[in-house]
């Protein structure tokens, strides 16, 4: 059985019958990790987990070292990961307290690193589709045997923060007709997609944001009180797709690199395949520059 990495929050790391085998502090070549994973099995599952900002939530959105938390996921062993995001919805029957299990993604941000693939090697890879279907149908089937309430699909606005949105910025969000607005999973999904990995969300809707004006705006205060009575939600949700997983991962993310890099192989430094060894290990580079 493969191992699956899980982002999210605290209490994700202590779901009901998981076995803490070990926790991890992971150097990268990117640094260090939001915290040290935590390594175990639930009913003989691998999996792993990560709290994004750390434990004592001490990275806002801009400061998160995505780029290490991915790496480190595929360094531990990781073919998947499951996403648990808390997110502002952008439709009125998306309620405070549901589930939206994304399909696509629109990028806000300004200052995220985007990519792997710099300081002498190039790499362009597919993400038309940058959510992985068949994980993302396993986590709307056990979103459905937890009983709850769901939307299956939609598209996740990704902006800087760490502020919330202004109400001219949501209304404009509204206006491209996206789910729910969030500050943390579009830089995941494409470096997960670099690193092969599968990628998948659930998000977790805490408020209206401030395009709902028939309610307060948004604030930590309200949404920390919604986001408290989503994690029982989010560890039904998380194992029940943990437990149904196949034992092997057949996504489409996993060939991602194939064909990708476009530098030609001897081009490549001695010191960037060390570097990058765990993406490219097992990659052909191009044997002709582009254009030869």
């Amino acid at each position: 059985m493969e191992l699956t990495g899980v982002i999210g929050g605290s209490g994700l790391y202590e779901l009901e019958g998981f076995e803490v085998e070990a926790r991890r502090v992971v150097d990268t070549p990117f640094g260090r990790p939001s915290d040290e994973v935590v390594v175990g099995k639930l009913e003989g599952r691998p999996v792993a987990f990560l709290p994004r900002h750390g434990r004592d939530h001490r990275f806002n959105p801009s400061q998160v070292n995505y780029r290490a938390n991915i790496y480190a996921l595929k360094l531990l062993g990781a073919t998947r990961v499951i996403s648990v995001s808390a997110v502002g919805s952008m439709k009125e029957e998306i309620r405070p307290g549901h589930v939206v299990l994304v399909d696509q993604f629109i990028d806000r941000t300004v200052s995220r690193p985007r990519t792997f693939f710099e300081d002498g090697i190039a790499a362009h890879v597919g993400f038309a589709d940058p959510i992985c279907e068949e994980l993302r149908r396993t986590l709307v089937r056990a979103t459905e045997a937890a009983g709850v309430p769901f939307h299956d699909g939609g598209t996740y606005v990704c902006i800087e923060g760490p502020q919330f949105s202004t109400r001219a910025e949501s209304r404009l969000f509204r206006s491209w007709g996206v789910s729910v607005i969030g500050m943390t999973n579009l830089p995941e999904a494409r470096l997960a997609r670099e690193a092969e990995l599968a990628y998948a969300t659930i998000a977790l809707a805490t408020d209206y944001d401030c395009w709902h004006e028939d309610e307060a705006d948004v604030s930590v205060e309200a949404v920390v009180a919604v986001l408290q009575q989503n994690v029982a939600n989010a560890k039904r949700i998380v194992r029940g797709a943990l437990l149904a997983l196949p034992p092997v991962c057949e996504s489409p993310a996993r060939t991602a690199l194939t064909h990708a890099i476009m530098t030609h192989k001897d081009a490549i430094t001695p010191e960037v395949r060390a570097r990058l060894a765990a993406l490219i290990g097992k990659q052909a580079p191009a044997e002709e520059p582009p254009g030869a």
